[in-house]
């Protein structure tokens, strides 16, 4: 099988995520430093991003987000709007977390240097987007490295040893 493995920068991040997040059928692992209300397009209208995945837990998909610190107010108003989310989004606060991540199916492997912010992943306009790079690819063995790393932090393997429970809201463990 031929192995997929692309460098990807600027506005291909929007294209190419939102595309592989529309086709993702089982699980969806997100790890994000910066978390902020972002809009994707869906047909022809333009919606928060928290929709799309909203839609994909209602399609039986595992959705899991590890953040680094409390999203603004826009992003906890939209959120509010979509009660599937509340139950269905699992998600954990590690102020620790710096990588960017997207882990698709198991299969597939978003590493770089995007969060999950307008001007990173979202619709802004080319002359207000950041510059971003990143690989992604199916690679087995950095799929499996981005999801070992991933899962540590999930399960709370880091916190025993944390030096930095006095700011961790959320304590995974």
């Amino acid at each position: 099988m031929n192995r997929v493995i692309r460098y990807i920068q600027n506005d291909q991040h929007y294209t190419l995520l939102t595309d592989e997040i529309t086709k993702v059928k089982h699980t969806l692992w997100i790890g994000t430093a910066d978390l902020k209300d972002l809009y994707v397009k869906q047909g022809r209208s333009a919606v928060p991003f928290l929709a799309l995945l909203e839609r994909k837990i209602k399609q039986g998909v595992s959705v899991r987000l590890l953040h680094a610190k409390e999203p603004g107010e826009n992003f906890r108003n939209d959120f509010d709007r979509y009660p599937t989310l509340w139950k269905g989004l699992e998600r954990a606060l590690c102020p620790r977390i710096h990588f960017k991540l997207m882990i698709f199916d198991l299969q597939k492997v978003y590493i770089g240097s995007a969060n999950l912010t307008g001007a990173a992943f979202g619709m802004k306009s080319e002359n207000r987007r950041n510059f971003e790079a990143g690989i992604f690819t199916d690679e087995e063995e950095l799929v499996k490295a981005a999801i070992a790393q991933f899962d540590e932090v999930w399960m709370g393997k880091p916190c025993k040893t944390c030096g930095r429970k006095d700011v961790c809201k959320d304590r995974i463990a």
